[in-house]
């Protein structure tokens, strides 16, 4: 197939274009194209002159950009800030792809067909040394975005474990903040750290707990939103209590032995329940029936 979509989620498209088809990325005025991505199965397209058999979108305003007769997917990567929020698609004809079964449930979607692919990510390895006693975490704008991510928690994990924030705008953070990098060398970082610690109170179940785990780190999260579902009890600590998330980091950064079998118990369910080859199948038996 020739899939038309947009360059908006980064780490998530680079796991969709492992497929076996051809992905038509619009590069500028319309879209950015590959961003210097190497994805060999991608190519940057003029939007007049596409020819594709299905168009996956992921914002809104990009319906009207389609050229006509090309089939379209809504692909939603967001939570809605509140479960009676309705879907900018709410009663569309076509079919709404959620990234989580929390998401799906809390969008109100009306009558538009919605179903759930999880995500998959590219396997980064068995990285894991967590020979630096330290916590990462990994935010986009934390000071922007405040208690959605938790960032006011933050000194309180600092109490018992440095902490190393990496993402985007993480700088504004102070002596913390370890800047954006790009994906090799951010596995790379996270995987000298003992523990992966997500503070995320409100956001979809970002991908980088998921490479985490692949990397096989430790994890400790707050229960909300998906992770309840993406972290399994053998694989960190998850808990709703602030007080025991710290407890649990505490115990892991003082015990490597303890942090490298829970990491390891997360790499393994990270590999039955997020891996490439199921993602790709999910949406090439999607794409497939929505072609006819």
């Amino acid at each position: 197939m020739k899939i038309l979509l947009w360059h908006v989620h980064g780490s998530w498209t680079n796991a969709f274009v492992r497929g076996g088809h051809e992905y038509l990325l619009p590069g500028p005025p319309e879209g950015i194209g590959l961003s210097g991505r190497d994805w060999p199965n991608a190519r940057e397209v003029d939007l007049s002159e596409v020819d594709a058999d299905v168009a996956v979108i992921q914002r809104p305003e990009e319906i009207g950009h389609v050229p006509g007769g090309i089939p379209v997917v809504y692909l939603e990567h967001n939570t809605p800030r509140h479960p009676n929020q309705p879907h900018p698609l709410k009663d569309w004809d076509g079919t709404i792809v959620h990234v989580t079964h929390f998401n799906d449930l809390m969008w109100d979607c009306g009558s538009a067909r919605t179903t759930v692919i999880e995500h998959g990510v590219v396997d980064p390895g068995h990285l894991y040394s967590g020979d630096l006693a330290r916590a990462a975490v990994v935010v986009n704008e934390p000071v922007r975005r405040g208690r959605v991510v938790g960032t006011d928690l933050l000194p309180r994990f600092a109490e018992v474990a440095p902490l190393d924030v990496y993402g985007m705008k993480t700088e504004e953070l102070g002596e913390v903040g370890r800047g954006d990098h790009d994906l090799d060398s951010l596995h790379r970082e996270l995987a000298r750290r003992r523990v992966y610690l997500h503070p995320v109170r409100w956001t979809s179940l970002g991908l980088s707990l998921i490479e985490s785990m692949h990397l096989g780190m430790p994890v400790v999260a707050l229960a909300c939103t998906e992770v309840v579902r993406a972290v399994p009890p053998e694989a960190g600590v998850v808990s709703t209590d602030v007080d025991d998330l710290v407890r649990g980091l505490a115990g892991l950064v003082a015990d490597p032995a303890l942090a490298r079998e829970k990491g390891k118990q997360a790499r393994e369910f990270a590999l039955a329940n997020y891996g490439l080859d199921a993602f790709l199948r999910a949406w090439d038996r999607l794409l497939t029936g929505v072609c006819g």
